[in-house]
């Protein structure tokens, strides 16, 4: 990623922290190492502190019953699986042409 940050910047974690992902667990003071040629991300804390926070850890409630919210909430995928509706998920398309974006 360039020219929205000052150096190296981290788009996406799969899974989210609101999906009960590692980033979820991060506290303010944690170290963190990002190895780029690795393609590495490292929580820089105790295996045994991890298992207690994650211990800890809740999901967050979903933000609504209805609606698209809840269309979003139940069936949108982790970004490294597209961030698409998961029902979709083998169907057939419309192709993009390489020169429409």
């Amino acid at each position: 990623m360039s020219g929205t940050a000052y150096g190296t910047a981290v788009l996406h974690i799969a899974p989210e922290s609101a999906a009960g992902g590692l980033l979820g667990l991060v506290r303010n003071g944690d170290a963190i190492e990002l190895d780029v040629p690795a393609r590495r991300l490292h929580l820089d804390i105790a295996e045994s502190e991890i298992a207690r926070r994650r211990e800890e850890w809740r999901p967050p409630a979903p933000p609504s019953d209805r609606g698209y919210c809840k269309l979003y909430y139940d069936h949108v995928m982790q970004a490294d699986r597209g961030a698409d509706l998961d029902f979709l998920v083998g169907k057939s398309g419309a192709g993009i042409p390489r020169e429409s974006h």
